[in-house]
């Protein structure tokens, strides 16, 4: 499957269920303040109860993550991507039900718990069906194609919570979230890679099924293993040099995406008295930039400028982008600064094709759940990190007068990504193969 038109039911079912999740995103930060914190401008609590958050995500999608990768190798992207969407209706069906002080933490205990399966999962398997169905001349346009459409889903979802009520957006979302599991479930198509694993029954083992030798003794067939190993991740990991630098830009990237996800909220907030309204600008001014970088600047760009430059390119103006936002002096400062999110958005495509390319067509679906994986460790990290400094600098006991220093710390975490990607070389794919003992080897 070789046009990328092919994948429009993946690209329907990814922008329905972004549009769910971002419609709700710009009304979270002023919900939780309501909730905790009544009143108040600043709270700590609720910057406190949105890292740990994050950070408790991040745990459960190390773990789960490369397991739904794993499985989706053997019974098929559709199968698998059936679960991440069912459960990420749940917690907005809640607060589309109320949003009381009790249902508030309803949905903050389900959120963080089903998230551990939907937010990372929804985008690994959605990054191996493309793999699946896209050669590697084709995959970095294909990936950003994808991001594109998330990106597009952002902008619309933020473009609703900017005129449709707080209440009803959660009614919404959930309604579309709904829309999103039954539409894959009815128009995604699978593709066999091997015609046996992926048509293979999801409650069936396979292990019943027989054959015979040349001697006429009955065995068994070769089954992959269903759990992955730290064994088996380490050896996915040390395939190429390549892929081993991948993981690290990719832990140094996402350190730096969630410390923007955990304190930008509360630090445009404090700093500017950003309400629901002006926030949801600034995303969609972020969104906008984006999606027209990913869906018309970045097909352009790759068959000129190899993914390993493009992604060092991103991470600079990332870096710039939070150095401006750190010294940010004006309400107008971060919007101009969000031209440079043109440049930003070809990080993760370049990541996701350059790791993609270094592992063979049955292993797809795992070498992405290690990156998400690896995304997510860093997520566990980022809030211990970044949630008390923005706390810290935004109180009155700062231990010196500088609002954004987060901001700026979130900057240099984007520069040491930056560094290694200098450093990372240009190769092709480097297949890994599965022996009869289910081993990896390059």
């Amino acid at each position: 499957m070789e046009r990328l038109t092919d994948l429009s039911h993946l690209f329907v079912t990814i922008f329905l269920a972004g549009l769910a999740n971002f419609m709700v995103f710009p009304a979270i930060t002023d919900v939780t303040m309501v909730a905790v914190c009544p009143d108040q401008d600043e709270c700590s609590l609720a910057i406190y109860l949105s890292g740990f958050q994050q950070a408790i995500i991040g745990l459960g999608s190390v773990v789960i993550t490369p397991l739904i990768g794993n499985l989706s190798d053997q019974y098929g992207r559709k199968a698998i991507l059936t679960i991440p969407l069912s459960l990420s209706i749940i917690p907005l069906a809640i607060l589309a039900y109320s949003r009381a002080t009790i249902f508030f933490y309803a949905y903050y205990v389900m959120r963080t718990l089903t998230a551990m399966v939907s937010d990372s999962g929804i985008n690994c398997l959605a990054l191996a069906y493309v793999a699946d169905n896209v050669s590697e001349s084709r995959r970095a346009s294909a990936f950003g194609i994808l991001s594109g459409i998330s990106l597009a889903s952002f902008v619309c979802g933020t473009l609703a919570a900017r005129f449709i009520s707080t209440s009803l957006s959660f009614q919404v979302a959930a309604c579309i979230s709904i829309l999103a599991a039954v539409y894959m479930r009815i128009f995604l198509k699978d593709k066999a890679l091997n015609g046996e694993y992926l048509t293979r029954p999801f409650l069936k083992s396979g292990l019943d099924d027989t054959h015979q030798d040349d001697d006429g003794l009955p065995r068994k067939p070769s089954v992959p293993k269903k759990i992955l190993t730290v064994r088996d991740l380490i050896s996915l990991l040390k395939c190429s040099a390549t892929f081993s630098q991948a993981a690290i830009v990719a832990f140094f990237h996402s350190l730096a995406d969630g410390g923007i996800i955990a304190s930008s909220m509360y630090y445009w907030k404090a700093r500017f008295h950003f309400n629901k309204n002006q926030y949801a600008d600034l995303l969609l001014v972020v969104g906008v930039a984006g999606t027209v970088s990913q869906l018309i600047f970045m097909p352009f760009l790759t068959p000129f400028i190899s993914e390993e430059k493009l992604l060092s390119i991103g991470l600079f103006m990332g870096f710039i982008n939070m150095f401006l936002y750190s010294i940010s002096w004006s309400i107008w400062v971060p919007y101009a600064a969000t031209a440079l999110t043109v440049f930003t958005v070809f990080v993760p495509p370049s990541l996701y094709s350059i790791a993609s390319k270094q592992v063979g067509p049955n292993e797809q679906g795992k070498a992405q759940g290690f990156i998400s994986a690896i995304s997510s460790f860093a997520n566990i990290i980022s809030p211990l990190i970044f949630s008390p400094l923005t706390a810290l600098f935004l109180s009155e006991d700062a231990p010196f007068k500088y609002p954004g220093f987060s901001m700026l710390c979130i900057g240099f975490a984007l520069m040491i990504a930056f560094i290694q990607s200098v450093m990372m070389k240009a190769s092709g794919s480097i297949p890994i193969h599965q022996n009869n003992n289910n081993r990896m080897v390059a």
